[in-house]
């Protein structure tokens, strides 16, 4: 946890003709989906009914080879998602998306999201008889679709009976035989947009971006609780669900999750960050020679707080750009190991200058120890550290991996505290009120910032741990010793 770990990416595509290479299409838009997910990736392809596909640990491009891809053939529809295990371990089972066989057909699944109630689901169809596969909640909710499929009239009334079951974020992208469909959770948790190309596709993707990748147009995010139905007589929305909670979008999606270029609710991504920043210099100033941002999530707000306080922006690192992301490495020294060649400070930039370091969240605060040491390092004279996000004390059940207090410096120390662990002159946090307005700009009704105030949108589950289906915990939180006696959760 030396950073926040991601959710998921799901894509869709439905054309109304074949397309000769519709999983390169898919590849294209998971490529650009890659910081979404990075532990595994699968792609689902649709050729009138027959179903092909292809799933396995690691990023887009080691998994799809050109055979691979050539594999699908043509078709009409694919589905794909990268993975980022909030729940459930990382091997090639719990790999997405989920491919199902039912008496009514075939569905394949691809989810963003945590249920809240998933342990509960999982136990009461597991008394039923029905056997699970992965130790993901996402076979959770094929398996209450699919129950639903078997006396429903239509995969789509399927969905929407499921959906008064199923709590918590959750955006879908389901292929059926003949449609795709597109669902988002009732609170809008994750986002989730579709777009549509000239030669008549429509795409949908948990961010824009993707859509960019393949040349889709933004048509519009769904609305939360939406379900959205594509195949031959072209869209239709059925809207249930809708406006029957309020909106809870996660706002660390502008804060990190999503990338720049991307458009959420009808705010630039980039253009939120901009205003973080801004607000940053508002609520924390300092005198300063140079600000800096962290590669890559800190560049934007660095900007951002750069332009509100008039000190000049200046390229304190130089970024690596053939090594991933510090937290994919299995162990923590490893992390430590790869910060030093994934970062380099460009020592003229900040030499004898008193510097402003941003980065978009400290967690376990060791990441933000060491690129403080490589400015000292390089001749920093001070370094101020500027946060573009609240600080983390509560954990999350909506999809992020922060499943305990137990590792969130911010909940062991205070703000002085911190700063003094991690070596910087002064540290400032953006404050939640200033985290909700950074995407004001957009259509977003409402954000949840759980993580940073604890106010939970939904009940808090009784199951809170990343891995609780492979632990076989019973309802009470409590576990049996080998005497047999009930111990507390660890």
């Amino acid at each position: 946890m030396a950073q926040i770990h991601e959710e998921c990416g799901v894509f869709g595509i439905f054309s109304p003709h074949t397309i000769p290479d519709i999983a390169h299409e898919a590849y294209y838009g998971l490529f650009a989906l890659q910081h979404r997910g990075q532990e595994s990736c699968g792609i689902v392809v649709n050729d009138r009914g027959v179903f092909t596909s292809y799933k396995d640990t690691g990023l887009v491009n080691d998994v799809f080879s050109q055979q691979e891809l050539e594999n699908f053939g043509p078709g009409q529809m694919a589905c794909g998602h990268v993975r980022y295990g909030t729940t459930g371990g990382s091997d090639r089972l719990n790999a997405q998306p989920i491919v199902v066989n039912h008496s009514k057909g075939r569905m394949a699944l691809a989810h963003n999201g945590n249920l809240v109630n998933a342990f509960e689901l999982r136990a009461k169809l597991e008394l039923e008889g029905s056997i699970f596969h992965t130790t993901s909640d996402t076979e959770v909710i094929s398996y209450i679709i699919t129950k639903e499929r078997i006396t429903a009239p239509s995969i789509e009334e399927a969905v929407n009976r499921a959906m008064y079951k199923l709590q918590g974020a959750y955006c879908l992208v389901i292929l059926s035989p003949t449609k795709l469909i597109a669902v988002r959770d009732r609170q809008g948790f994750r986002p989730l947009c579709y777009g549509q190309r000239e030669d008549g596709s429509f795409v949908v993707a948990s961010e824009s971006c993707a859509l960019d990748a393949v040349g889709a147009q933004l048509v519009r995010d769904l609305l939360p609780g939406e379900i959205l139905i594509f195949d031959r007589d072209g869209v239709r929305s059925i809207r249930d669900h809708c406006g029957k909670c309020t909106q809870s979008l996660c706002v660390f999606e502008y804060i990190y999750f999503a990338r720049p270029d991307s458009v959420i609710e009808g705010c630039s991504v980039h253009t939120s960050r901009l205003r973080a920043g801004a607000y940053l210099a508002l609520e924390h100033p300092v005198q300063a020679d140079v600000v800096i941002g962290v590669p890559d999530s800190g560049i934007d707000a660095a900007i951002g707080y750069a332009r509100q306080s008039g000190i000049p922006y200046g390229i304190g690192f130089i970024k690596n750009k053939y090594i991933g992301r510090t937290f994919i490495s299995p162990g923590q020294k490893s992390r430590e190991d790869k910060v030093k060649i994934k970062l380099n400070p460009i020592a003229d930039t900040v030499r004898g200058k008193r510097v402003i370091l941003i980065d978009d969240s400290i967690v376990r605060g060791t990441t933000s120890a060491r690129i403080t040491k490589l400015l000292r390092d390089a001749g920093a004279a001070q370094v101020h550290m500027r946060v573009s996000a609240p600080p983390f004390l509560n954990p999350c059940y909506y999809g992020t991996d922060i499943d305990s207090r137990d590792h969130l410096i911010a909940c062991q120390h205070s703000i002085a505290q911190i700063a003094q662990i991690i070596g910087v002159d002064s540290l400032g946090y953006l404050s939640v009120d200033s985290a909700k307005r950074i995407a004001a700009c957009g259509s977003c009704q409402g954000f949840c910032t759980a993580c940073f105030d604890g106010r939970y949108p939904t009940a808090i589950p009784l199951q809170t741990q990343k891995n609780r289906f492979e632990q076989k915990l019973p309802p009470d939180g409590k576990k049996k010793s080998a005497n047999g006696e009930k111990e507390d959760k660890a």
